[in-house]
């Protein structure tokens, strides 16, 4: 049951002030806001867990793990049926980002069983070596501190209080302090109740684990420019992002700023591709940009295809596919309204052609239309607004006069999360081209699939070249995410049993 509380380290504690929740649907309730001093608190807490919690051994954090996916299991319905009112979702879509929630805790706790993720080194001592001996040099991976992570609009479950980030930092052996979402209070309140819970089975320190609900803005600027926080996990805007960005930057001692800020994710459409699909692309493509109303981050929002009869097939089956698509309910109102705005915008350019929707709407209240514009390529080169990111199920094809001119247009890409290349075994030279290009533009490359589909594996780069993150190196999904959250630490002649994992113990 939902308290309208904040969690600190193991107590829930309201406050003076609340802010109600929006839900989509049924009533709204009450959550306190939000302070400083709250933050405060929780990091101090998370701070003093980290001395007995980034020493705990790999098997027991990875017990934790389990147990917390096995409190999210235990509450399911009720997750799904407060999420669903909160964020307009369907209840079989959360219970689906449940599934994929518990799927991620269980994948680091076999992650951080195997060990691997240590990247054990060892040079060992050569006493008679000339003209210098050499010492014996040991290297291991080490959890950095308390990490703090911001709650995603878009995935109330995966990316948000017990999502990939709070995940791989457990895993590592941080401590984590939330900031919740103000979009699904509720919802991120059942799944803290579950942390907590298995916190305690484990007998774990209380400060491992803090939710502070939003509601002010100065929440999160406390929590970025806390000293004792090591680093911090966030997804949602470009604007939002870079400004917390910003203030990580310009503390006495920066810390890293792990954002997923926005990206655009364009699919090229080759020669032979479109020549034997463009029908079929083009209803695929329609599909994967109202896939939860096109609020996903790897949403494909821009298709470059060549200009011709192909390419005119290939835009009236999208179209045809959109223009069947009932208005859909979003997030929050904020975020239906800035979509609303930002398609409005895009279609009173003069340089784009709308093909859904002649009679103008785009959407009302808190309900998005999808909406499908063109735009010749030259245009697009010279106006930069219409490469930006419009949260939501717009669509933009990008007509290009031939393939060198899709060469230019990957060239000037900004950094992205996907890119896709539609193509047949007669566009493998071209793809072969393009793709140093797109190498550098962006974290996962795919062939004749749709990006809106994001494995959590081992393999998975959920990241890329800035706007897209703001840390290329990293990657907010798979396995590798853990690598956010340690730090290498070389230790000098000390023996294994002062070197806590070194010697391959659990």
């Amino acid at each position: 049951m939902s308290v309208g509380k904040h969690l600190i380290a193991g107590s829930w504690i309201g406050g003076e002030r609340t802010f109600r929740s929006d839900p989509a649907h049924g009533e709204p309730r009450e959550f306190s806001v939000g302070t400083p001093d709250l933050v405060d608190a929780a990091v101090e807490a998370a701070e003093a867990a980290f001395a007995s919690y980034g020493k705990t051994s790999r098997a027991d954090r990875a017990a934790f793990l389990n147990e917390i996916a096995k409190e999210i299991d235990s509450r399911v319905d009720e997750i799904a049926k407060i999420g669903s009112q909160e964020t307009g979702l369907p209840e079989q879509r959360l219970i689906a980002e449940c599934g994929r929630t518990t799927g991620q805790l269980r994948l680091f706790a076999d992650h951080i069983t195997a060990g691997d993720y240590l990247d054990r080194r060892h040079d060992a001592a050569l006493p008679d070596r000339a003209p210098l001996p050499r010492p014996d040099l040991k290297l291991i991976q080490r959890p950095i501190g308390p990490v703090a992570v911001f709650g995603a609009s878009n995935f109330p479950l995966a990316f948000s209080v017990a999502g990939g980030d709070t995940a791989s930092a457990l895993a590592a052996g941080c401590p984590v302090v939330v900031k919740g979402h103000s979009g699904h209070p509720g919802t991120s309140e059942i799944v803290a109740q579950a942390i907590d819970v298995a916190r305690k089975t484990h007998g774990i320190d209380a400060g491992v684990f803090s939710l502070v609900q939003g509601g002010s803005r100065d929440v999160g600027t406390a929590l970025v420019q806390h000293p004792l926080i090591a680093a911090v996990g966030f997804t949602g805007s470009l604007a939002g992002g870079r400004a917390l960005f910003d203030l990580c930057a310009q503390r006495p001692t920066p810390i890293p700023f792990f954002g997923e800020l926005g990206s655009v994710n364009p699919m090229f459409v080759l020669p032979a591709a479109l020549s034997a699909r463009a029908a079929s692309i083009g209803e695929g493509w329609a599909g994967s940009l109202t896939m939860g109303v096109g609020q996903f981050c790897t949403k494909p929002g821009i298709a470059i295809v060549v200009a011709g009869p192909e390419a005119d097939t290939f835009i009236a089956a999208a179209a045809t596919a959109l223009d069947g698509i009932a208005p859909q309910t979003m997030l929050t109102d904020g975020i239906a309204q800035a979509y609303q705005s930002g398609a409005a915008k895009f279609d009173s350019d003069a340089t784009t052609t709308r093909h859904t929707g002649h009679d103008g709407s785009v959407g009302d209240g808190r309900t998005a239309r999808p909406v499908l514009l063109s735009v010749p390529a030259k245009d697009w080169l010279e106006n930069a607004s219409l490469h930006h990111e419009v949260f939501g199920p717009l669509g933009l094809v990008v007509l290009a006069d031939d393939v060198r001119q899709m060469h230019k247009i990957a060239a000037s890409l900004d950094g992205q999360l996907t890119l896709t290349l539609q193509m047949e075994n007669d566009d493998r030279e071209e793809a072969g081209r393009l793709i140093p290009t797109l190498e550098r533009k962006a974290g996962r490359i795919l062939a004749n699939a749709f990006p809106t589909g994001v494995e959590v594996s081992d393999t998975m780069v959920h990241g890329g070249p800035y706007p897209a993150s703001t840390n290329f190196g990293a990657t907010s999904v798979g396995t590798l995410a853990i690598r956010r959250f340690v730090r290498p630490v070389c230790y000098q002649n000390l023996p294994d049993s002062l070197v806590d994992d070194f010697a391959g113990n659990p």
